[in-house]
């Protein structure tokens, strides 16, 4: 990581723990952690990393009766003989990263360590010996950018504990001498300080952390200090990024980072937990389990995510594996994907990276009951969003999804009062979604830099040029005016509002949004503004792949042989427009076929007495 990349994770931090202190301290994980406590606590036998003895004897029984656990363990078999198949990994970055190679070689060993564990076959315990020697012989495991060192850690830790004293005496303390040179002795700067990701507020905490604990573990009986030194200072850091679920559960990178950053914490928590007896306050840390809640409302009947921030556009057909994990904490069925774990395993595929580690927790589910997801449901915090939806049985596939926030949050965009609507199958109003940040970076592209005029924010995926929602005078929103909800009703009238006006600072002297689900098909965007002598243009604007027929007071839009009806309520007067981005502005922007800006262009010297109020209806069924 550069030194401004150091600088802007210092930055962000210091703004959010300044502000979380303005009302309390950033709650704590227990930690006793030092090198008494350490020598006492930990268990002796292995393994000891997300497993033991008595969870091995467990799986191996609920094989011979459990669909779901034949099924995922079916999977990671043929996962496990795909390996053969492949050379051994090399040191080959892509860019600055490693990162692909170390979550090649976390994928390889969760899938042969598992195997060797329930079929304690020779085969599989020579691969992982092969495998643990070319990358515990690579030069170094990319320090300048520590997931890549993070992960590769876990997987050599996993290996290390799975296989359970069972590898050459060589090959055990060439593992844990890379564990120690090239893992966890770069995590302490020679200059004393702690790396930024230590006590930093996004996933790289969680991922980092997680690694260093897993290594430190492995190596905990040749290395004492070290090993006490590190997991105490992760217990104490990782709070910082946990804190960011809170008040109620939304991650705020998005939905597929909050796959990567919670499925770390909770390795993290089934590591601690069969290691120490305790996850030192994990599932219990204010809000973490409530973020199981936010994950499921993310997954949209069309099989897209809601993919605000750098998120992804659709999930696999796989069951949620860091779900499952909080199922098995709680009992409560909804999080426990069972028609999925069961989808057959040749459709399936490559096995998540982690499957392994998943067959434990999934292995120790039992149905304690069902709560429900709610059909309207707001969460606050750093990115907030609202969510509507006609429920389980809702014959429409009814989901609109809301936000607010600001660009500085971490993978954050200029989204703010954006919104996706879906309704018969369709998805109407869309998020362009997230790029490939190595084809961005290789050109020399400042990606991740995110001041008013940064380089990220020329892009259609980041910017409010390329949302739906509201720019004003053709400007970028305010990059750090945090948009936030300031009304929520989720009985028999369902709706929800933002106060905009951070977004535009000067440009307009308030505005506010409102979201109205009015029937089972249709959602209302209400926006009341009042312009200031800045103001010159209002532009509203619905992101879109539709095709788009413009009609007296709307449009008529047409996607998969279904309608949807645009209603201009505040201006019929006013004809839409539709602007082009197939192929999209920029060469480096996402090229997403078909896509298209609907907008409704109000200019400033149009408005009498300041202010106007802007009222569109979406319905599904007309």
């Amino acid at each position: 990581m550069n030194f401004k990349s150091f600088f802007l994770l210092f930055f962000s931090l210091s703004i959010v723990l300044s502000s979380f202190s303005q009302h309390e301290e950033v709650p704590k994980l227990d930690n006793p952690m030092s090198v008494s406590y350490l020598k006492k606590n930990l268990r002796k036998s292995q393994p000891r990393l997300v497993l033991n003895s008595k969870i091995e004897k467990e799986i191996k029984k609920k094989l011979k009766s459990d669909p779901v656990i034949q099924n995922y363990y079916k999977g990671i078999q043929i996962n496990a003989e795909n390996v053969f198949e492949k050379p051994l990994l090399k040191r080959e970055l892509e860019g600055r990263r490693l990162l692909g190679v170390s979550r090649e070689m976390l994928q390889r060993i969760n899938m042969l360590g598992m195997v060797y564990r329930i079929e304690n076959n020779k085969k599989y315990l020579n691969r992982i010996n092969e495998e643990l020697i070319a990358v515990c012989n690579f030069s170094d495991w990319n320090p300048s950018h520590y997931l890549d060192v993070a992960e590769m850690a876990l997987a050599v830790a996993l290996a290390l504990d799975w296989t359970a004293g069972d590898l050459p005496k060589e090959t055990q303390k060439l593992a844990q001498t890379a564990l120690i040179k090239k893992g966890i002795e770069p995590s302490w700067p020679k200059n004393g300080k702690n790396p930024g990701w230590a006590y930093g507020t996004n996933n790289w905490n969680q991922v980092c952390n997680g690694g260093m604990i897993a290594a430190s573990i492995a190596i905990a009986e040749i290395e004492p200090e070290l090993a006490a030194k590190t997991i105490h200072r992760a217990l104490d850091g990782l709070p910082n990024a946990l804190v960011e679920y809170g008040p109620d559960g939304v991650y705020p990178e998005g939905a597929t980072y909050w796959s990567y950053g919670t499925s770390f914490s909770v390795i993290t928590a089934a590591m601690l937990e069969s290691a120490f007896g305790t996850d030192f306050g994990h599932f219990e840390y204010p809000a973490f389990k409530e973020s199981a809640t936010f994950k499921s409302l993310m997954n949209t009947p069309s099989g897209w995510y809601y993919n605000f921030a750098d998120c992804g556009d659709k999930r696999s057909e796989q069951g949620d594996i860091i779900l499952a994990w909080f199922a098995t904490k709680t009992g409560n069925k909804t999080f426990f994907e069972k028609e999925r774990f069961l989808v057959p395993t040749e459709k399936v595929g490559v096995r998540s990276r982690l499957a392994g580690a998943a067959l434990v927790w999934i292995s120790q589910y039992e149905e304690k009951g069902e709560e429900k997801i709610p059909t309207a449901w707001k969460g606050d915090g750093s990115n907030p969003v609202v969510v509507f939806t006609g429920g389980e049985n809702d014959k429409y596939g009814y989901y609109f999804g809301a936000k607010g926030g600001r660009g500085t949050v971490n993978h954050g965009n200029m989204d703010a009062g954006s919104f996706i609507f879906e309704i018969n199958g369709v998805r109407w109003s869309i998020d362009p979604g997230n790029q490939g940040y190595h084809q961005l970076e290789k050109t020399g592209f400042d990606l991740w830099s995110s001041c008013q005029d940064c380089q990220r924010w020329t892009l259609l995926t980041k910017n409010n040029y390329g949302h739906s929602t509201i720019t004003v005078n053709n400007e970028l929103h305010v990059v750090d005016g945090m948009v936030e909800f300031t009304n929520f009703s989720n009985g028999e009238h369902v709706e929800a509002a933002l106060d905009m006006t951070p977004a535009f600072g000067d440009l307009l002297t308030s505005a506010t949004r409102k979201f109205e689900k009015e029937t089972p098909t249709s959602i209302t965007i209400e926006d009341e503004i009042e312009i200031s002598d800045k103001t010159e243009l209002i532009t509203w604007q619905l992101m879109t792949a539709a095709d788009v027929e413009i009609v007296p007071g709307g449009a008529i839009l047409k996607q998969d042989g279904k309608y949807l009806k645009l209603e201009n309520l505040s201006h019929p007067e006013l004809s839409v427009t539709v602007v082009s981005l197939y192929p999209a502005p920029l060469e480096l922007d996402r090229q997403f076929e078909n896509l298209k800006r609907i907008e409704i262009r109000i200019p400033a010297w149009t408005i009498t007495d300041g202010k106007t109020k802007i009222e569109i209806r979406l319905n599904g069924e007309y």
